[in-house]
């Protein structure tokens, strides 16, 4: 096929199939198929889209950058009730996104991340730290994360955006705030 546009991809597969009896009859119910589900995605994602918009919290959790409809919407499914955690710091391990260890006398191991919880969860926090690192807009904790990125790497420093973005969310729905793209503690240390 090589490489098509977006919008090109039915009038290309036709323009291949035109002439052979037998891919135009393979092709047609196909191209119908995919036309439908297509239709069927977008009307859904309208739904969640709206959906989200009009959720109070929703609207809130994604005045961060790299949160979207669907990662917002999985923060407040997943998470449902604030209260249930007595620090924001207790979401990092609830969603599965600190070091595992292994310990056995005087062995200490610090491993890969321990992967408990809800994946959903852990894959749209993972999802939302990858945005913001590649395309949101510079704020506090991006900067946060590539200082991490220079130091231990970009996965690590992807894996410890994701729960530090789980540990922001939370506090920003427990307290009612929206993102705030400067911290003041950090433009006071600057300034000195």
């Amino acid at each position: 096929m090589g490489r098509v546009a977006k919008g090109r991809f039915e009038e290309r597969v036709q323009e291949l199939a035109e002439g052979n009896p037998m891919l135009e009859a393979a092709a047609k119910p196909i191209l119908t198929a995919r036309r439908v589900l297509r239709q069927q995605q977008a009307s859904l994602e309208k739904v969640l889209h709206d959906h989200a918009k009009s959720d109070p919290v929703c609207r809130r959790l994604m005045t961060m950058p790299g949160v979207g409809t669907l990662v917002a919407l999985t923060v407040k499914s997943a998470v449902d009730d604030p209260e249930r955690f007595r620090s924001s710091k207790d979401v990092g391990p609830w969603v599965g996104l600190t070091p595992r260890r292994e310990q056995s006398g005087e062995r200490d191991i610090i491993g890969e991340i321990s992967r408990a919880g809800d994946v959903g969860l852990r894959t749209a926090l993972y999802q939302a730290a990858t945005v913001m690192l590649q395309r949101g807009r510079p704020n506090w904790l991006s900067a946060w994360a590539l200082g991490v990125a220079k130091r231990r790497g970009k996965k690590r420093a992807t894996v410890a955006l994701a729960r530090r973005i789980g540990v922001v969310l939370h506090r920003m729905w427990k307290c009612g705030t929206e993102f705030r793209f400067t911290r003041p503690g950090a433009t006071k240390a600057a300034a000195a």
